[in-house]
């Protein structure tokens, strides 16, 4: 992922989020550490517009920033996704979760930094257990597409944890 495929920008409470290429679980890490900066009072809207594909791990982590929202009965906006963005979204049962609009009025607004670096192997793993979690308790027909991977990315957390720690 490069840096420009994926920018995070907030203005006067509103994240706005800029979504390039193919989205998959390196834009997801960034995303979730954004997660921890958004208030009862912040609203987030997500533009798909440059967005050609995205991976499970990302509509994850899409899923859990839209129940955060939702717990407080605000909704995640999403610009300018594409029928086939859509299609996959209506496929795992979750574009319920969120608002679908072809465009945006809000523009500008401070580049924010986000402390979810792609790079880290356990924040990944961290974070691909955690998106299709959400996209299972988000509904409940996903759990068996995604029992595997969680698995798997459980396991990846342990063993990484444990290699983290026989180097300390």
């Amino acid at each position: 992922m490069r840096s420009e495929d994926l920018k995070i920008t907030e203005l006067d409470g509103i994240f706005s989020v800029e979504v390039a290429g193919r989205a998959n679980f390196d834009y997801a890490v960034p995303l979730r550490a954004m997660a921890e900066k958004l208030t009862d009072s912040t609203q987030l809207q997500i533009d798909l517009t440059d967005c050609e594909a995205m991976d499970s791990t990302f509509m994850g982590v899409l899923t859990m920033l839209a129940l955060k929202l939702r717990k407080r009965g605000d909704r995640v906006m999403l610009i300018g996704a594409s029928e086939t963005l859509l299609k996959l979204l209506r496929d795992l049962g979750v574009a319920k979760l969120f608002n679908c609009v072809s465009e945006s009025s809000a523009t500008g607004g401070k580049r924010v930094e986000t402390t979810g670096n792609s790079g880290d192997m356990l924040a990944t793993a961290e974070t691909v257990a955690e998106a299709h979690r959400a996209l299972v308790g988000a509904n409940a027909d996903n759990a068996a597409k995604f029992e595997q991977v969680i698995e798997f990315a459980d396991r990846d957390v342990e063993r990484l944890k444990r290699s983290g720690r026989e180097t300390d």
